[in-house]
């Protein structure tokens, strides 16, 4: 599995994870929610992402989208 990949699979689990979070416990957890979506459309424009270079250190195969 290459970084673009692992990005969307974490930050999509991420989203799932605090909507459940917020339904169970508390409504707050939305705001997480708002970070990630917001992270993933300024990584959308400027092609940088923070997951992205921290998945590169750790040894995941480069993709082509995050250079």
């Amino acid at each position: 599995m290459t970084v673009d990949r692992m990005v969307l699979v974490i930050a999509g689990a991420f989203i799932l994870v605090s909507l459940a979070l917020s339904q169970i416990h508390s409504p707050y957890w939305l705001y997480f929610t708002a970070f990630v979506g917001a992270n993933l459309m300024q990584s959308g424009f400027t092609r940088w992402c923070l997951m992205a270079i921290i998945l590169r250190k750790l040894g995941v195969r480069q993709g082509t989208t995050f250079g």
